[in-house]
């Protein structure tokens, strides 16, 4: 040693136990994430992210997926549609083959061309008609749907100086078929009620536009005779 120069005073602190236990905070700097732990000024490593936790969770679809509440909706508007306009093929496409309809105890149908054959015959083109539906309550258990609709629906026959109206629920069945399209399996509808006119009781009424009525021009006025042959 030499002399005149004084040797530092080195003291050595005894090591302090943590109160924290748990895992060895990680010093600033490492490569790993911290996160912060129950004291401020320690931090941990985090669990890094599993494959499982990067992948988008599916969407679990309810058993009313609006969806499916859309699809059917459109579906009843479509039959409604295509049944006063008279669009056969279109009608048909809303139906599964082996559809079936009740309307009463004495008529039914157990077939899809059952059920077209007797629309195509019965309301022609003489026949005019006009259905309304709305108040859905639509139930959809998977690939399979029910629903309940409140019909107001109008017949004029000019030919017959007829007039029916009335009321009545549907109750339909759905199911959504391999192309992946909503289509109706059963339907039906029990009235509420339902009265019949004679177009004569009204001498004023002109029906004055028809998609296939005859017309027939009186004064410059386009209007549908109510009795042709009268």
């Amino acid at each position: 040693m030499e002399q005149g120069r004084e040797t530092p005073n080195v003291h050595v602190d005894e090591p302090v136990a943590s109160a924290w236990i748990g895992p060895a905070p990680l010093l600033p700097g490492d490569d790993e994430p911290l996160v912060a732990g129950p004291d401020p000024g320690e931090a941990w490593m985090a669990s890094p992210p599993s494959d499982e936790d990067e992948q988008p969770r599916p969407i679990e679809r309810g058993p009313d997926h609006p969806d499916d509440l859309i699809a059917i909706s459109r579906l009843k508007y479509r039959y409604l549609r295509s049944l006063d306009t008279k669009s056969w093929d279109e009608f048909a496409d809303t139906l599964v083959p082996e559809a079936t309809a009740t309307y009463s105890e004495y008529l039914q149908f157990e077939s899809r061309e059952a059920f077209l054959a007797f629309l195509r015959n019965t309301l022609g083109p003489h026949v005019i008609t006009e259905h309304r539906c709305d108040h859905p309550e639509i139930d959809v258990d998977g690939d399979n749907a029910s629903g309940t609709w409140y019909l107001a629906d109008t017949v004029i026959i000019p030919e017959h100086n007829m007039c029916l109206r009335g009321a009545a629920f549907y109750t339909d069945s759905y199911v959504r078929c391999e192309d992946g399209h909503w289509r109706i399996s059963h339907t039906g509808y029990e009235r509420t009620y339902e009265v019949v006119l004679s177009l004569s009781d009204l001498p004023s009424l002109r029906l004055t536009a028809s998609r296939w009525g005859m017309i027939a021009q009186e004064n410059h006025i386009s209007s549908v005779e109510r009795n042709p042959g009268a």
